[in-house]
C-alpha cells in the first residue's frame, strides 16, 4: 500500500484529534476510516499503532482504538511538565539556532497570524502547535523532542478554547500571543536564551490560566422561594 495514503490518514487523524473533531475517548470506526482513506485493515491498524505510540490514541484489546482521554491526571501532568520542558527547549533553541530553523519559525508565524486574522480557531490552534514543535526541533535534543511531541497532544487539546476568542479580552490575548511569538523568534535569532525562556513561559502561563478558566463550571442560578401563606422563606 502506498505510504502516502497511510501518511495522509495519519495526518488527518492527528488534526481531527487536536481540534477535538474526534472527542477524547471516542472510538474510531475502522471500516469507515478504511473506506475514507483507501486503506485495508492492516495498514490502517499500523496508523493506529503509530498514533498510539505518540499519545493520540489508546489501543484496547478486542475493543479497537479510542482517542486518548483528557482527564484530571493528564491535566496535572501537563501543568507540572510544560513549564520545565518549554523553558529547556527555548533555551536550547536560542543556543543551537540555525538559519533553516529561523526560516521555519517565520513561515509558521505567518501562517498563525493569517489564521488569527481569518478567525479560524482550529487553524490557529494547529499552527501554534506547529510553531512550538519547530522551537523544539531547533533545540536539537533527541531526548526532549519526543517529550514535546507527547505534551503538545494534550496542550493543544486542552488549550483549543484559547483561540475561540469570544470577548474583546479574549481577542486581545490571541493577538498578544501572535506578538509574543514574533518576539520569541527575535530572541532566538539574537541568541538571547534568557529572553526566549521568559517569553515562552509567559505564553504558557496565559494558556494555563485559560485552560483553568475553561474547566470551571458556570454557577447554577440561585432560586429564592417566595414565602408561602406569609411564612418565612426556606433557608
Amino acid at each position: 500500500m502506498p505510504i502516502n495514503r497511510k501518511e495522509t490518514c495519519k495526518q488527518a487523524l492527528m488534526r481531527r484529534i487536536l481540534t477535538l473533531d474526534l472527542p477524547p475517548g471516542s472510538e474510531l470506526e475502522e471500516s469507515q476510516l478504511a473506506a475514507d482513506y483507501g486503506l485495508s485493515r492492516t495498514p490502517l491498524r499500523e496508523v493506529f499503532q503509530a498514533l498510539a505510540g505518540e499519545g493520540y490514541l489508546r489501543l484496547e484489546t478486542h475493543r479497537g482504538a479510542r482517542v486518548a482521554a483528557m482527564d484530571v491526571g493528564t491535566l496535572r501532568s501537563l501543568f507540572q511538565t510544560a513549564p520545565l520542558l518549554y523553558a529547556s527547549l527555548a533555551r536550547l533553541a536560542a543556543t543551537n539556532r540555525r538559519a533553516a530553523g529561523l526560516d521555519a519559525l517565520r513561515e509558521g508565524q505567518a501562517r498563525f497570524l493569517a489564521a488569527v486574522q481569518a478567525e479560524d480557531a482550529a487553524a490557529a490552534a494547529l499552527e501554534n502547535h506547529a510553531f512550538l514543535l519547530t522551537v523544539g526541533k531547533m533545540a536539537d535534543n533527541p531526548y526532549l523532542l519526543p517529550a514535546l511531541r507527547r505534551l503538545l497532544v494534550d496542550h493543544t487539546r486542552f488549550g483549543s478554547d484559547f483561540f475561540r476568542a469570544g470577548t474583546k479580552k479574549d481577542r486581545k490575548q490571541v493577538k498578544k500571543a501572535g506578538q509574543r511569538n514574533g518576539e520569541l523568534i527575535a530572541a532566538i535569532e539574537a541568541g538571547d536564551a534568557d529572553q526566549a525562556v521568559a517569553l515562552i513561559l509567559q505564553g504558557w502561563e496565559v494558556s494555563r490560566a485559560r485552560i483553568e478558566r475553561s474547566l470551571q463550571s458556570d454557577p447554577l442560578p440561585v432560586e429564592i422561594a417566595a414565602p408561602v401563606d406569609g411564612g418565612e422563606t426556606p433557608a
